[in-house]
């Protein structure tokens, strides 16, 4: 049997007053469950920064270049970036990333706990996928494939209540002819 390990690292000051106010802050703006999603998109951004530091002091330009290339992809950096932008980086960028916080900026839900909800109930999809996870990294290119499953559109009710007039048009001219 696997043993799974964690996917993030706890703060070590956990009753730090600056650190909770910060962090309650963020669970009510991006409307996450618990703090260890917070904790998780920590432990990507330290991953990220720490490999950009190794970078600045080994000089090796092509790895450099594809780890630019990799965060602008996943839409956290800008496309013409460098190092500096990616120690630049806070929890805030990988945040918005998440698929719960551009369900929420594309207008698609209410708000960001409504988000949350409508993927875990398995409403939402990137192109013909379902993705019933809140903390996916929507990439660049997926953003624009996001949409809503298995829910009435204003169209669709639209199109259904223009249906019955016509069905009534045509067995009336049925009858008559």
């Amino acid at each position: 049997m696997k043993k799974f390990k964690k996917k993030y690292k706890r703060p070590q000051r956990m009753w730090s007053r600056d650190r909770i106010e910060s962090e309650a802050e963020l669970v009510k703006n991006f409307g996450l469950k618990s703090k260890d999603e917070i904790w998780k998109a920590q432990t990507l951004l330290r991953k990220y920064r720490r490999l950009a530091r190794n970078l600045v002091a080994s000089g090796n330009k092509k790895v450099e270049e594809e780890l630019t290339k990799k965060l602008a992809a996943q839409g956290i950096l800008e496309d013409k970036a460098g190092l500096d932008d990616v120690l630049g980086l806070t929890v805030e960028n990988i945040l918005n990333r998440r698929l719960q916080t551009v369900v929420h900026r594309l207008g698609l839900a209410n708000t960001a706990k409504h988000a949350r909800q409508l993927i875990v109930h398995g409403h939402v999809a990137i192109g013909s996928r379902k993705v019933p996870f809140p903390g996916y990294l929507v990439l660049k290119d997926e953003e624009r494939m996001v949409k809503i499953i298995g829910e009435k559109t204003k169209a669709a009710e639209a199109e259904k209540a223009k249906k019955p007039e016509a069905d009534a048009a045509k067995g009336n001219e049925a009858v008559s002819g």
